[in-house]
């Protein structure tokens, strides 16, 4: 079951590197990529590193959303979709981000 909770941090974290790689910032595309070593590692400080690094990732998407839904607003052109593809994506991260919070661990399973 654990591994199952990371999948989607995994999926968000190659989504975004390659947002990034769209754009040719490489060191960005390489962090991401980095990220996927400490997402199966089974300590707390690397669920932490990834799950901060996947809310940065959602604040990322909502900055594109905005910054594309302008220009396409400008230049008078359709919008709502890409609204809608990019929202999905910025919760898509939000609840990868989530999932790996530090409560759910299987270390504090046995605690409560």
């Amino acid at each position: 079951m654990p591994i199952l909770r990371r999948l989607p941090a995994l999926f968000a974290l190659l989504m975004l590197g390659a947002h990034f790689l769209r754009f040719g910032q490489w060191p960005l595309v390489l962090f991401c990529l980095a990220l996927l070593v400490p997402l199966f590692v089974p300590r707390r400080w690397a669920q932490v590193l990834v799950a901060g690094a996947l809310t940065l990732g959602t604040l990322v998407w909502l900055w594109t959303l905005v910054g594309d839904v302008q220009q396409r607003l400008a230049y008078g052109e359709p919008w709502l979709r890409l609204a809608v593809i990019l929202g999905a994506v910025a919760l898509f991260s939000a609840w990868s981000a989530w999932l790996l919070r530090p409560g759910w661990n299987a270390e504090r399973r046995g605690q409560d």
